[in-house]
Order: C-alpha cells, then sequence, then structure tokens
C-alpha cells in the first residue's frame, strides 16, 4: 500500500495535460524587469545604478540581512532604471529594468552540459556558493537556501526529503526538470547532504509519475544512502509536514519547523539550482515555468529567465484565448490571480494557469451547512469554518487559540465547501493579522 499522510486530504483532477511535453526556451525580449523582492525575508539592496552594464549572471542586488537572497542579471545589456513595477501580489514594488543587448555570460559560470560529479568543498563553502547564487525554495514558498540548510543552534539533521511530488493539477515543471535532469539531481541531492553533514536521503515521487520512479529508482541504485518513494496521489502532499509524515512517519509539531523531528526538506528544482550553483557557478537566473490551461493551445513546460514578462510565456504556448476569465500565477490550488501579463516571471513562478470565465466566476456564498467536510480534509487539523466566523468578527485572540497559523493556505476547505464559502480567504486575512500581533508582542516584550 501506497504511504501518503494521515490527517485529511483530497484528490482534485490532475490536469497533468503538459507531462509530456519536453522543456523548450524561449526567446529573449528587449527588455526584462528584474524584482528586488523574489524571496521570503527582506528585499534586496541594488548594487547598480542606471547606465551600469551587465551580463548574464552579474550580481545587481545584494543580501539584506540574514532572511534575505541575492539578486543577479538573467539578461546582458544597459540597465535602464532604478523603477517601482507590478509584481504577482498586484502591488509596485522595487525592481530593476534592463534593456536586453547580446546574451553575453560572466566568464566564471560553467555553461556545458558535462555533469560535473566531484564536489570537495567543505559545508561551509557549499552553503557560501549557495548563498551567494541566490537560491530559493523553487516549489513555490521561495524561502532562502542557505538559511534553511543552516539549523538553529541546538537542532540536528538526521535526513534529507527531496520533494519531487508536485501536487498540485496541471503543474509539470517539477516533472519535466526530473526526467530531463535526473543526474544533476541526484549529484546536487549529494551536495546538500555534505552541506548538512547526513548520510540519508529520501526522494518522495506520487505515483502518477510512474517514469520518473522508474529513472530515478534506476539512477539511485549508483548513490549509497538515496532512496526513491512512490507515494499515494494525494492533495497536499507537497507540504514539507505533509510530506515528511508520509515519508518517515513524524509528525512536525505545531509551530515548529520540519528540523525539529531532524527532517530538512528540498523541491527537486531547488537541488538542481543548487547543483548548477556549486558545480557550475551558476546564480538563479532562469527556471522552469508550465503554461497551461483548459483553452491553452500548446501547453508547454517553458525554460524562462527571470524578469520575461508573462505574456511571452502565454504567446509561446499559442497565445491568450478569448475564453480567458482568469490567469494564475501558480496552481489552482495554492495560486494568484495576476493583475496583469505585464507582470515578470521570478525564480518562484513555477505556472501560468489560464482559466476560463465560466471556471474562474465565483458562485454564490451560501450558509454554512455544518457538514464538517472541511474539518475532515484539512491536512493540519484545523477547523477552518470557525477559522473563518472568528476572522470575519475580529476575534483575533480565539483565531490564535485555535492555531489560525498553523494554515499552509492549500484551499483543501473551499475546494471541498458545498456552500461555496470562501474559508481559505478569510484564513489567510485572519492568519496574517494574528501574526503581526504575535510579532508586535514579541517586539515589545
Amino acid at each position: 500500500m501506497l504511504k501518503t499522510f494521515r490527517i485529511g486530504g483530497i484528490h482534485p483532477k490532475e490536469q497533468k495535460v503538459s507531462a509530456g511535453n519536453a522543456i523548450q526556451p524561449i526567446a529573449i525580449p528587449n527588455q526584462v524587469i528584474i524584482p528586488l523582492g523574489q524571496h521570503i525575508g527582506a528585499p534586496c539592496q541594488p548594487v547598480v545604478k542606471k547606465g551600469d552594464t551587465v551580463k548574464v549572471g552579474t550580481l545587481i542586488g545584494k543580501i539584506v540581512g540574514f532572511v534575505s537572497a541575492n539578486i543577479h542579471s538573467s539578461v546582458s545589456g544597459t540597465v535602464l532604471k532604478l523603477d517601482k513595477a507590478i509584481d504577482a501580489s498586484g502591488y509596485r514594488r522595487d525592481a530593476i529594468f534592463i534593456k536586453v543587448e547580446g546574451d553575453e555570460w560572466e566568464e566564471s559560470i560553467d555553461r556545458s552540459s558535462d555533469l560535473k560529479k566531484e564536489c570537495n568543498l567543505s559545508s561551509r563553502e557549499i552553503l557560501d556558493k549557495i548563498a551567494a547564487a541566490g537560491i530559493v525554495g523553487m516549489g513555490g514558498a521561495t524561502f532562502p537556501t542557505h538559511v534553511k540548510l543552516t539549523p538553529p543552534p541546538g537542532s540536528k539533521p538526521e535526513i534529507l526529503i527531496i520533494n519531487g511530488v508536485e501536487c498540485e493539477p496541471w503543474l509539470t515543471s517539477d516533472h519535466r526538470v526530473m526526467m530531463e535532469k535526473t543526474e544533476e539531481i541526484m549529484v546536487g541531492i549529494t551536495i546538500v547532504m555534505k552541506a548538512l553533514n547526513v548520510d540519508k536521503a529520501i526522494i518522495g515521487i506520487e505515483n502518477n509519475k510512474k517514469d520518473a520512479l522508474e529513472k530515478f529508482g534506476k539512477c539511485a541504485e549508483a548513490y549509497p544512502g538515496i532512496s526513491v518513494e512512490a507515494l499515494k496521489v494525494q492533495y497536499p502532499q507537497g507540504g514539507e509536514k505533509q510530506l515528511i509524515d508520509a515519508l518517515i512517519g513524524r509528525q512536525v509539531p505545531s509551530g515548529a519547523l520540519p528540523i525539529s523531528v531532524g527532517a530538512v526538506v528540498q523541491n527537486v528544482g531547488t537541488v538542481l539550482a543548487i547543483y548548477e550553483a556549486v558545480q557550475k557557478n551558476k546564480p538563479l537566473i532562469e527556471r522552469v515555468v508550465t503554461v497551461t490551461g483548459k483553452d491553452i493551445k500548446q501547453p508547454c513546460n517553458i525554460l524562462s529567465r527571470v524578469g520575461i514578462p508573462v505574456a511571452n510565456l502565454i504567446n509561446a504556448a499559442g497565445g491568450l484565448p478569448e475564453t480567458t476569465g482568469k490567469i494564475v500565477s501558480g496552481g489552482p490550488m495554492m495560486g494568484k490571480a495576476l493583475a496583469s501579463t505585464d507582470v515578470p516571471v521570478t525564480k518562484g513562478t513555477s505556472g501560468i494557469l489560464v482559466i476560463p470565465t465560466l471556471e474562474a466566476k465565483r458562485k454564490a456564498m451560501k450558509d454554512c451547512i455544518r457538514c464538517a467536510k472541511c474539518v475532515s480534509v484539512c491536512p493540519m487539523g484545523l477547523n477552518p469554518t470557525l477559522l473563518m466566523n472568528l476572522t470575519e468578527f475580529e476575534v483575533w485572540d480565539g483565531a490564535e487559540k485555535h492555531r489560525i497559523t498553523d494554515c499552509i493556505e492549500c484551499g483543501s476547505c473551499s475546494y471541498t465547501c458545498p456552500a461555496d464559502r470562501p474559508l481559505l480567504d478569510y484564513i489567510r486575512l485572519g492568519k496574517g493579522r494574528v501574526n503581526t500581533i504575535i510579532r508586535n508582542r514579541k517586539t515589545n516584550a
């Protein structure tokens, strides 16, 4: 029997229509817009000014504070200006506008396709290269990877867990990366194991990716300490806490991090970026993005440079359908609707999902019928309808008491609600408010 997590979960229609389509490059436009905040934590401090010349891989934004990540130019050309630009959240944020001129790369970057297996660097040197390259979690969270790989004092990693689940419907970028960069990912895993000083790693892949399971299973035979596990198809299995429970049977306590049970989780795309940073000196300046949707003519997986407008990716997939009602960055469960197709691709852009008007329209909210379906599917064991009510009436101490901050925002509650109540919207709002209250309390303590 295939493993999965113990609490809640749903199985929405998978819709992996682009899974068999190989990764394809996209033409570089005349201009890119590179946001200075592409990660959880403090935005970068720009280190270039108008008129400066940059190459592919040139540092243009420097880490500010501990939780931050460097930003590099994804193109070569001239800095046009430092200005505000609308990001995926719909807000105007600091960004660097670059006029593209040729495609000249920094000489230190190894652009060959040769597999480089040997890594003689120390753990500290590996972490320094990851930090310098601006690597962040590419499964969507965008947490700076060098921070995640630096356990807090008193914590000791025991096992590395590799997330190859990709449980969001429609998205297939991780699947294609696993199929086309298998060996690079395996070497990347050994590098992360060395950085953490652990001798065991498990790659978790859902059973709907049998080709990836077979390929990694064969490849892992040559890598001691690395095993591959097939998992039951169950959303949201890609969540860190759910994946840890599924693979090693340990449940992360409320408010705690995975390291509290000895685990560190990394996405397959992140591990590939780590391999390229450590072995090839390549900073994180491009990623694979799935462009898909019910009426998209050519669903595809595109290797896009950071800063290229979403509109260009949609055009590469056959153009924007006339039926379009909503464009989502990410998947249908956890993605965010975009205000404009001029929004640039960032390190965290895993997919672009085009939803038809009839499916994008929200249904009218009805009264809760107390069916408790939202409670039964919540993977964190929460009571979503209660948390929505507490948020609606601004009962913040009650929301905190009932663990609103444990919500992973997977959307399972809203998906299953027969009354079409916007449970996640309210919970997300309440979670933000409670987190602010907690921060202020700690600051004033």
